[in-house]
């Protein structure tokens, strides 16, 4: 309870925070139509209608909550109007940019501890990928794409997630992998280890926290490069559309309640890597 003390502390602060910018965004409304009847709205009836209006500029949270809770409980699984649904279709774009990610991440960062010319020549270049906008990118990958004849969303979206979360994989094995010191690799050589062993037996396992650790970035990387890349595809399904149609037909709550759907999605992502990271390193005899 000490421990949850504080983050229950700073999320009412938030809540507080969230109730007052929500009467003060949403007065406009309450004040414009006041003025328009040619009457005078006291303040606590100007606060009660700013919380229960059909399409506020910032639905407060006991609004947001009930959209959530009809999104997730209030329809049927199968329904397109059920955020289950539409997280799931996301789900899987993030699923396949993720594995990507690590793949590509951890073959690069392998080539580029082990030839050093690939660090002087890639390295650089993959720190530059990063700086380009994905809202950017999104559309010319989607585009590209489509010209080379691949068809449906799921593989663009997984390459827009891909890009994204191999970059901390790609980083964080590179530090792993250089890890263990001289005296260490000197012990291994003096046994008669070749490169191949010296991977398997010393630079892999020194490489796993670090690996672990940046799967947590990567997971929520790739499920923001899925949301980003559902968004210029002309998508119905997936939590990042919902988003779009709700900005797009005025109904903010729908947009709000997907908005919280994707990171309650990215929570139990993060959590779940947590759950095998502990797997992983009780199988390897590391002390959590």
């Amino acid at each position: 309870m000490k421990r949850a003390l504080p983050v229950l502390t700073v999320l009412a602060g938030l809540v507080v925070l969230w109730y007052l910018a929500a009467v003060w965004m949403n007065s406009t409304w309450v004040y414009d139509q006041a003025e328009r009847s040619g009457t005078e709205v006291p303040f606590g009836e100007m606060v009660a209608q700013t919380m229960n209006q059909d399409r506020p500029l910032l639905p407060p949270p006991h609004q947001v909550g009930a959209e959530l809770w009809k999104g997730l409980f209030g329809q049927a699984v199968t329904s397109k109007r059920s955020l289950v649904y539409h997280g799931l279709v996301t789900l899987k774009g993030t699923m396949m940019g993720f594995g990507l990610g690590i793949a590509f991440g951890v073959l690069l960062a392998m080539a580029i501890v082990r030839f050093r010319v690939m660090d002087m020549s890639v390295m650089p270049w993959a720190i530059i990928s990063q700086t380009v906008p994905i809202v950017a990118l999104a559309p010319m990958i989607i585009t590209v794409a489509s010209q080379v004849g691949i068809e449906g969303r799921d593989l663009p979206k997984a390459i827009i997630a891909a890009y994204l979360s191999f970059f901390p994989v790609l980083v964080s094995m590179v530090k792993g992998l250089r890890s263990p010191d001289q005296m260490q690799l000197d012990l291994l050589r003096t046994y008669g280890a070749g490169e191949g062993a010296t991977f398997l037996k010393l630079r892999l396992p020194a490489s796993m926290p670090y690996f672990f650790a940046s799967l947590k970035v990567a997971i929520a990387a790739s499920l923001v490069g899925t949301i980003v890349g559902e968004l210029p595809t002309g998508a119905i399904e997936g939590l990042g559309a919902r988003m779009l149609i709700g900005s797009q037909f005025g109904e903010p709550l729908i947009m709000w309640a997907s908005l919280f759907a994707a990171a309650i999605l990215a929570g139990l992502l993060i959590v779940a890597v947590g759950f095998v990271e502990r797997a992983a390193r009780k199988r390897m005899g590391v002390p959590a």
